[in-house]
């Protein structure tokens, strides 16, 4: 079995202006992506995507925590460091 590999998505200090595109842009894809899987389950299988259904909303809130603390930074003018690693492990299919 493979070790689990990690991966540097974000790491840098962005003024509020930057941290927010790019989070926005992260999430919003997350989000689309849920989405997606829900409208195909819907067309080939007649049923939505519980999991997709569940991941939505909570996207959607930690998005819109992500952009009070921007806020924050932006009215205190301060910038904000950004890290985000991608953890990827090697999994059955059966479990």
């Amino acid at each position: 079995m493979k070790q689990p590999e990690s991966f540097t998505l974000l790491n840098g200090c962005f003024t509020a202006q930057d941290a927010k595109e790019v989070l926005m842009s992260v999430f919003q894809a997350k989000i689309h992506f849920h989405q997606m899987q829900n409208f195909s389950s819907q067309e080939r299988f007649g049923r939505e995507d519980v999991m997709a259904l569940k991941r939505i909303p909570e996207l959607k809130k930690n998005l819109q925590g992500i952009l009070e603390v921007i806020a924050q930074a932006a009215a205190t003018n301060m910038k904000l460091n950004v890290t985000s690693e991608v953890n990827i492990e090697f999994t059955r299919t059966d479990q």
